[in-house]
């Protein structure tokens, strides 16, 4: 049987190494897209943190090239990050840029990956947020902001005219907080049992490549004592 194929968008990360690895372990090729090298996956597009459209060009002609013909099975994004800040913050335009590009740009650019290299019935993940899901997000505008619009193209990909390879199922991620190194540093006090593990999430996404989920479906992950939960919103 044939290797299936994945592309890790920041397979770099936290969760994106647990992704990758989680793939690597069931005989996947990988493909990690990245601001720099894993050193886990089997091949590696490391692309500089430029304009969108200067991203665009070189993550798409790197997974061409990394592919060389070859049809994919899933795209996982899993790119992004943090900031905070209201509308009164002095960083409050920074912040909102960085969060549309880290999450934004990279989903967009993870959709077209999709369309252009996605085999019969593959599936796309795109990371959003259960916060910008369940109301506003005062103290941090800009990564709510984001994670929004991320939200609303997982659900505009999921229709049949959106030009993705028809057959394709998309889906969100959407954790609260996300169990990482960054993370407990900057909160050294929280409640660790109430974080969803990285290796959790990885599962969860795997599996959905043999367990097809909901297309368009928004999926909330919940951990208490140590317990994760996942629910479609």
């Amino acid at each position: 049987m044939a290797m299936k194929n994945v592309v890790v968008y920041g397979g770099s990360g936290a969760l994106g190494r647990e992704v990758v690895k989680r793939f690597t372990a069931e005989k996947w090729n990988v493909v990690n897209v990245d601001l720099v090298w894993s050193g886990t996956a089997e091949k590696e597009v490391v692309v500089m943190n430029g304009a969108w459209k200067d991203m665009e060009s070189d993550v798409l002609s790197g997974v061409a090239r990394a592919l060389g013909g070859a049809k994919l099975d899933a795209v996982v994004n899993v790119a992004g990050g943090w900031a905070g800040g209201n509308i009164a913050s002095s960083e409050m335009v920074d912040s909102a840029e960085l969060m549309w590009k880290q999450s934004v740009c990279s989903s967009v650019i993870a959709g077209q990956i999709a369309a252009q290299h996605m085999g019969s019935k593959g599936l796309l993940v795109l990371p959003g947020a259960a916060a910008a899901a369940e109301g506003g997000t005062s103290f941090m505008i800009g990564y709510g902001m984001a994670k929004a619009a991320v939200h609303h193209l997982i659900q505009s990909l999921a229709q049949s005219d959106s030009g993705l390879v028809p057959n394709t199922t998309v889906v969100g991620v959407l954790p609260t907080t996300i169990d990482t190194p960054m993370n407990r540093s900057g909160m050294p006090d929280a409640d660790f049992t109430s974080w969803t593990p990285c290796d959790a999430i990885a599962d969860t996404i795997f599996n959905w490549t043999s367990e097809t989920p909901s297309n368009g479906g928004l999926y909330k992950f919940d951990t208490a004592a140590n317990v994760t939960k996942v629910t479609m919103i």
